[in-house]
């Protein structure tokens, strides 16, 4: 129920604005979820990406390789598992649920509002801090 009232919020845009990003919190998941395979500076060369079948890309290069737009959707779908990627094998985060909390609602970059938790909103603010 909860997660349908903060649908509904989002949607009416009665929530928009209410949620903070927390790049900080969001290097710290990185470091701790990320990192392995996507490297310490993001760059797709973490220790285990030699292992892994499909290269993890640099996300340095999001926002050039997307027409210098910051892709918002795309990113949190990837990360939450909308958009799974085959070469993990499973939706992505491979820690299952730990990053299903707290749902935020989210300014898209197309404007429309997009559902995601806490965690993967600052995972959000942080990459868009690396980006190149």
């Amino acid at each position: 129920m909860k997660h349908l009232l903060a649908g509904i919020l989002a949607a009416l845009g009665l929530a928009g604005a209410a949620t903070a990003e927390d790049a900080q919190n969001g290097e710290a998941l990185f470091q701790s979820h990320c990192a392995v395979c996507h490297g310490l500076g993001a760059r797709g060369d973490g220790p285990m990406a030699t292992v892994l079948l499909i290269k993890p890309p640099d996300l340095t290069q999001l926002t050039a390789r997307n027409g210098g737009v910051y892709p918002i959707a795309r990113i949190v779908m990837r990360i939450d598992g909308r958009d799974p990627l085959v070469s993990h094998g499973s939706p992505m985060p491979v820690y299952g649920p730990f990053f299903d909390v707290d749902f935020v609602p989210l300014k898209a970059e197309t404007g429309q509002p997009i559902m995601t938790s806490t965690p993967v909103s600052d995972l959000l603010a942080y990459l868009r801090g690396v980006q190149e």
